[in-house]
């Protein structure tokens, strides 16, 4: 503050009061902003934080691999967070913490560093059904706020809009009338995963419909598609339900390399919207997503709460809907 007031030309108390946010004339403001540029400081916040019960900062404990999904996530997190003032520590391990007990030990290690840092709330995004292990860990510790399709809208304000949508488009497949349809579906370790299969295997049962044996995918993207596309009879469907877009996309490949060519021989449809999917060949069918939505109502529900407000009571309704394109609009 000494160094500061000199190149500015104001007392040290002068320079005080502007960091401090008390009253500083708009001449003394600006010359201590040019002295502060030109000597290359930048304000601890530290001590103000440690005399406040809050620090602004939200810690946020990214599970599972950066997809569409969650990457767009992430970005309706970063926008609110600016726009509200808050400091977001970012956390994200690609595997399952429950995997193994080195992971799980990294995981508990990483919440923990955000929760010493005085994090105001935390926020859980995980596909894994262990993710209730690191919210019972975290504890009242802080306030904690779930991204993972759970029913419990006392911790996740999201709620599981995968089974409700993934219902819609195997009822449109249905309704086209399609009975044989096949689910090319997620790894079954994650929650969406099985949400979205519950969805096809309850649509067909209420419609009067076999399901036919679900083909699972090592992982959410087209090469993991694209090998099980070769093992499918094609003759055993004329309509397809894929977990995601990218699922869709890898099946689609491998069935038009064997001749069977969507919308021509068979109807499929996707899940996400993810910009890409507009122009695939034939531009696909599939739930649009409103991820940064979640990603804003995540943090925001995680303000309320470390405010100590009464937060919305009941699972909030995530924007969407089903996005018909030429991939059914077959025979």
């Amino acid at each position: 503050m000494m160094d500061v007031g000199r190149r500015a030309g104001v007392s040290a108390q002068t320079v005080s009061r502007y960091f401090n946010d008390g009253y500083v004339s708009e001449q003394a403001r600006a010359r201590i902003e040019e002295a502060v540029r030109t000597l290359g400081y930048v304000p601890n916040r530290l001590p103000v934080q440690l005399r406040r019960d809050r620090t602004d900062s939200i810690g946020v404990c990214l599970f599972g691999p950066l997809n569409y999904g969650n990457s767009s996530i992430m970005t309706g997190i970063y926008r609110v967070a600016r726009e509200l003032g808050q400091r977001v520590l970012m956390s994200h391990m690609e595997p399952d913490p429950q995997g193994s007990t080195a992971l799980w030990d990294e995981a508990v290690a990483e919440i923990d560093a955000m929760i010493a840092n005085r994090v105001d709330a935390v926020v859980v995004a995980s596909p894994y059904e262990g993710l209730m292990r690191m919210v019972d860990h975290v504890g009242g510790l802080v306030p904690v706020v779930v991204l993972s399709e759970f029913t419990d809208s006392e911790r996740d304000p999201v709620g599981s809009y995968s089974y409700g949508f993934s219902l819609r488009l195997v009822e449109h497949l249905i309704a086209l009338g399609h009975t044989r349809i096949l689910h090319v579906a997620g790894p079954s370790d994650r929650i969406q995963a099985r949400g979205r299969r519950r969805a096809y295997e309850t649509a067909l049962k209420e419609a009067g419909l076999e399901p036919l044996p679900v083909v699972e995918c090592e992982e959410w993207d087209a090469v993991s598609a694209a090998r099980v596309a070769e093992t499918v009879d094609p003759s055993s469907f004329t309509a397809v339900f894929a977990g995601n877009d990218d699922l869709a996309l890898g099946f689609m490949s491998v069935m038009r390399a064997r001749g069977v060519v969507a919308p021509r021989d068979y109807v499929i449809a996707g899940f996400d919207d993810r910009p890409q999917a507009r122009f695939f060949e034939p531009p696909l069918t599939t739930a649009h997503i409103d991820f940064e939505k979640i990603g804003e109502t995540a943090i925001r529900t995680a303000v309320t709460r470390a405010a100590g407000e009464p937060a919305s009571t009941g699972q909030w309704l995530v924007p969407g809907e089903i996005m018909l394109r030429e991939s059914t609009e077959g025979f």
